[in-house]
């Protein structure tokens, strides 16, 4: 599929053959808030596992280790997938991607529920990871297809927004559907089955280029072209016709090694938090799932933030590249420092508003997503933004089997923190050192 709108497709749309000359709509950023609820429930179902462990592991009498490999579990279909599932989106587009994809995970967090042991559960998990895998890449195609270059960061940051907003809604969700109904089992199958209701909506709604959708007037098709127009100018004239070339640059792996500390530092909290709340400060369910939505939610809100200021300032003549790497630099301080600052307290509401600081920051780096459709030309976006989740799923693979055996073999969660710090470090050095934020020659 070209990725280049066709010229004379504009023509074909409902609004231009009505001769429309008024203001530009807003369906670009109606089908970003679809993004949004899209991921979040893509992180509701991730995180139902770790809200309900507690109670699935006594169940099934799991150890940490083991306890870490479920966690873990999701993560290796799902870094696996993350190539590939750029790749489908590049060859058919995003809308068919994204839809598919989320029929497909909610089947698997339906079944789930009807799991009887560790190992039918880690297959589900790891059903679910691969399904989930295009989400992400195709995402990130969208926001190059529809949004404009002063509207990325925040399309991107509304497209990663999902993550701590699900996470957020995830613990309350989860954790109120197995307090009202004594059962982590029927909270998966509700989860499941409105996973995919949603994932057939977004298929009848979304369309792979603005011209396509029934609901975009000409005035919006021709202000998103515009823009995509000016920055088609300057991509090289050709296109090299292997992927692969991409992986000999500084840039390419700043980006994956960057966004492979982010995840280590984000899933380390989503896998882990839940049964740390649970185990050192003695919450119970309720407890543990409105402290974690305050986390998550704060997360949430810094997202937000982070996008509007990105494109605020590069709207007001801020260098891309400046930007960017001014922002991720600051963002990476101030969660380090917060994360490292739990180990130093034991009052749990000081460690719940240190973690909420650390994610409040934490995720303004969201808008890595960007940085895909910087570096490549816009038929290779789809490729390096599977390459770059591969990078941060990595993480998640490692990083809750690493904790599982860390917190059994020392009976301790403090070298875990320190973990999670040091992934801090590895984020600022990544993003503010490696990365050049420009294009890249094919």
């Amino acid at each position: 599929m070209r990725d280049s709108p066709n010229p004379t497709a504009a023509l074909q749309s409902p609004a231009a053959l009505a001769g429309d000359t008024a203001a530009p709509t807003k369906v670009r950023w109606k089908i970003f808030l679809m993004m949004l609820m899209l991921i979040s429930i893509n992180y509701v179902d991730r995180a139902s596992l770790s809200v309900a462990m507690p109670m699935i592991s006594k169940e099934f009498e799991l150890s940490p280790a083991w306890q870490g490999l479920l966690l873990s579990g999701f993560f290796w279909t799902y870094a696996f997938m993350q190539i590939p599932g750029g790749m489908l989106a590049d060859r058919f587009g995003p809308r068919k991607v994204i839809a598919f994809s989320a029929i497909g995970w909610g089947f698997f967090q339906g079944i789930a529920g009807l799991c009887t042991g560790g190992v039918s559960l880690l297959l589900t998990r790891l059903g679910l990871g691969a399904a989930e895998a295009p989400i992400y890449p195709a995402g990130g195609k969208l926001n190059a297809l529809w949004m404009t270059k002063t509207e990325r960061g925040r399309g991107a940051t509304l497209l990663d927004g999902g993550a701590p907003l699900g996470s957020a809604l995830g613990a309350l969700i989860i954790a109120g559907l197995i307090s009202e109904m004594g059962s982590w089992r029927t909270s998966f199958v509700v989860a499941g089955v409105g996973t995919v209701i949603v994932g057939l909506w977004a298929y009848s709604y979304i369309r792979n280029h603005p011209h396509e959708h029934p609901m975009v007037n000409q005035a919006e098709v021709d202000h998103i072209e515009a823009s995509h127009a000016s920055e088609l100018a300057e991509e090289p004239a050709t296109t090299s016709g292997n992927a692969l070339h991409f992986l000999g640059y500084r840039s390419v792996w700043g980006m994956f090694f960057g966004w492979m500390c982010f995840n280590a530092l984000f899933y380390g909290l989503l896998t882990w938090m839940p049964t740390y709340l649970s185990k050192q400060y003695g919450f119970d369910i309720k407890q543990m799932g409105g402290a974690v939505f305050i986390m998550f939610f704060a997360g949430f809100v810094g997202e937000l933030v982070g996008g509007w200021v990105a494109d605020k300032w590069i709207a007001f003549g801020g260098a891309q590249s400046t930007v960017l790497r001014s922002l991720f630099g600051f963002s990476s301080i101030m969660a380090t420092v917060a994360i490292y600052s739990v180990t130093k307290f034991t009052d749990p509401v000081i460690v719940v508003v240190l973690l909420s600081v650390t994610l409040f920051f934490l995720r303004w780096c969201g808008l890595f997503w960007c940085v895909p459709s910087i570096l490549a030309v816009r038929s290779r976006i789809g490729f390096l933004g599977g390459f770059m989740n591969l990078g941060g799923n990595c993480a998640g693979i490692g990083v809750p089997i690493a904790v599982g055996l860390i917190v059994q073999a020392t009976g301790s969660y403090y070298m875990a923190l320190m973990l999670f710090a040091a992934a801090g470090v590895g984020l600022f050095i990544c993003s503010t050192m490696l990365i050049s934020y420009k294009k890249l020659p094919v």
